[in-house]
């Protein structure tokens, strides 16, 4: 009420002026005084309004007051409590990746990182000058460490080097106290024992790019590092564990005040492999004596991958830690293809090493029988075509066991003509021709097993006789790897759809539980006794490579595959004058050999590209790499793990059919 004495007073006063206190006041007529006090009592009005409104606000204002500082106190000093709580994830080690006997192929080790911290430093650039005299740091180097100072805040430690020699290390130790700001920090970096030897089956880690971004907050960590190719990038989820928090209190810039509360990382699990260290280390240095070459040594029995080198291969290391661009020129831009595992992805016509498999469909369709012969003369005539054996003066009048012994082109011309391409197709996809085999590691070719219907499709043209002859010698569009190449033996010594893997099971080292391949044992067993024959009796193509104890011996078929057709006549020519075929036009060198003969277990492949350095054919320039791991691995089992030694064999060979 004391607020509207002044409007009060004032209406009084107005009254008293103009004679509204008296009706016979001089001055005013009766209906001006009417006026005068209507407007006297709307402004009395108006103003007990306007002051019950600014009452009302002020009892609101107190009230919410009230309510902020007495009822919800308690709940937002809380979330004023929260909002100083930083959770930062904590890194897991990552999981190791062992071979089959527990030894680490791929291990993580201790590094050291030179920091700088720009708040500290007083003038970054002053002492980057003082740690490049100690280092040899690049001004590239300088002018990257700067850029990063200026793009975070200055509390924030910006990396100058990381992964420090020890002697570097040592180096900063000593002159910290006159390097301002700079420390080393301790941290952890993934580390291959084997290095460039299985740089392919175990892949590597590298930087987080967007599109790896799934979800998972250790993917958001600066420096983290993902599995980005091999074993490494297929079992990264089991490798790359869970990450821990740290809730540490931060001031409103950011800056960490002190930590509260840890919650470790659950460290990643290690994967267990199948491969070999010794078979692995073995199978790439032999490999390594040519210039380009893939190789696998695979178990039959359980389908474990014991050993997978190609070359030339890479340092995993390098990408791990960081790879310069001068290195990623190098390796991208080599003609031999170092970065490419050429065991999976490399695709090549199989030439002679086809052979068993069209021996195996000609023999299931009933077109021949192991006595069926025909008559080499070093030709076959088709039409106006002439079809050369890869011996000049023929091989006369052969059976199914000395064709494939002494792989006769001729021979398989007439046996792929009486079976078509689509029963060859058949019989081609049992034994794993034509599509991947599942193995694991990114990047596996599925190969091509062509027929008349995928030239139709593909090419838009029918599909020619001759055709059909060349691929029966593994010529013309057949594509295969030498993966492909090993699961075909390795189904047809062990008579099961055999599936290649890398990862260790309970089961490894015993026979597996394939399913059975649905051939006739005897046909196999056929097959499988001229492929000893072609290294252990005379006149086969690998004679020269057998070996002389017989409890190691092998069997096994060569081939020799063009890259494009060099006619006869430059063949000759080539060697009259001397002129060498350039490397990249001659033709690729093929071995598939298994050991022992009695219990066939191992199987190796070998494709050296272009026959290597002396231009080999697969016999000469394969055969001695296939025979030298063969013969390695052997004699390790003899003296390896039990599970290996020891292990039972699967059921014998089926007889030889008559």
């Amino acid at each position: 009420m004391r607020a509207l004495l002044p409007f009060y007073r004032r209406s009084r006063r107005l009254r008293a002026r103009f004679g509204g206190a008296s009706k016979g006041a001089p001055g005013l007529g009766e209906p001006a005084q009417k006026r005068e006090l209507l407007r006297d009592r709307l402004t009395t009005r108006r103003a007990f309004l306007l002051a019950g409104a600014e009452g009302a606000l002020v009892l609101l204002l107190a009230g919410r007051m009230y309510q902020l500082q007495i009822l919800d106190s308690g709940r937002y000093r809380l979330l004023a409590e929260k909002n100083s709580i930083a959770l930062r994830p904590l890194a897991p080690p990552r999981g190791r990746i062992l071979d089959r006997s527990g030894i680490p192929l791929a291990d993580n080790r201790h590094n050291y990182n030179l920091v700088i911290v720009a708040e500290e430093a007083g003038n970054p650039r002053q002492t980057l000058a003082a740690v490049g005299r100690l280092l040899a740091l690049e001004r590239d180097e300088e002018q990257r460490v700067l850029r990063d100072i200026r793009r975070v805040r200055r509390f924030i430690p910006v990396v100058v080097r990381d992964n420090l020699r020890w002697e570097e290390m040592a180096r900063v130790e000593v002159a910290t106290p006159e390097l301002p700001g700079v420390s080393i920090e301790e941290g952890l970096s993934r580390r291959y024992p084997l290095g460039p030897d299985a740089a392919h089956v175990l892949g590597y880690v590298g930087a987080v790019s967007k599109r790896d971004l799934d979800g998972d907050p250790l993917l958001e960590m600066p420096d983290f590092r993902i599995g980005k190719s091999g074993l490494e990038k297929v079992e990264d989820g089991l490798l790359r564990g869970k990450a821990g928090t740290e809730e540490v209190e931060v001031n409103a810039y950011g800056r960490v005040v002190r930590d509260l509360a840890r919650f470790p990382p659950r460290p990643g699990a290690d994967l267990r492999t199948t491969l070999d260290k010794g078979a692995q280390e073995f199978a790439f240095r032999r490999s390594s004596e040519q210039p380009s070459v893939a190789s696998l040594l695979i178990d039959a029995w359980s389908g474990g991958v014991l050993a997978l080198a190609s070359v030339p291969s890479f340092d995993p290391d390098l990408f791990s830690t960081g790879l310069s661009p001068a290195n990623w020129r190098a390796l991208s831009t080599d003609p031999k293809h170092p970065l490419v595992d050429k065991v999976i992805a490399g695709v090549y016509p199989p030439g002679s090493t086809f052979k068993p498999t069209v021996a195996v469909a000609a023999l299931v369709a009933g077109v021949i029988t192991p006595e069926t012969e025909f008559f080499c003369p070093g030709y076959l005539r088709l039409g106006k075509a002439v079809f050369h054996c890869w011996k000049k003066g023929g091989h006369g009048t052969l059976a199914l066991h000395d064709a494939i012994k002494e792989s006769c082109d001729v021979y398989f011309y007439h046996v792929a003509m009486r079976l078509g391409m689509e029963r060859l197709a058949a019989t081609a996809r049992v034994f794993g021709y034509g599509r991947p085999s599942g193995i694991g590691p990114p990047g596996e070719k599925a190969g091509l097993v062509p027929t008349p219907q995928w030239q139709k499709a593909a090419r838009g043209i029918p599909w020619e006789q001759g055709e059909t002859l060349i691929s029966g010698i593994g010529q013309g569009a057949l594509g295969v790897t030498p993966l492909q190449i090993a699961l075909m033996v390795a189904r047809l010594i062990t008579g099961k759809r055999v599936v290649p893997r890398l990862v260790h099971s309970a089961s490894a080292g015993k026979p597996a539980a394939f399913a059975p391949l649905g051939i006739a044992p005897q046909i196999l067993s056929f097959v499988v006794d001229a492929m000893v024959a072609v290294v252990n009796e005379p006149h086969g193509t690998g004679y020269a490579l057998r070996i002389a104890n017989p409890a190691f011996a092998m069997g096994g078929k060569s081939g020799t595959a063009q890259v494009h057709r060099i006619s006869r006549y430059e063949r000759e020519h080539d060697a009259l004058t001397g002129t060498k075929v350039p490397w990249q036009d001659r033709d690729h060198a093929l071995f598939v050999g298994f050991a022992p003969v009695g219990a066939p277990r191992y199987v190796c492949a070998a494709v050296v590209e272009h026959g290597g350095t002396a231009g080999g054919e697969g016999a000469a320039a394969a055969g001695p790499i296939v025979r030298d791991i063969l013969l390695d691995v052997q004699q390790r089992a003899r003296a390896g793990p039990p599970e290996v030694a020891n292990a039972g064999a699967p059921s014998s060979r089926p007889r030889k059919a008559s």
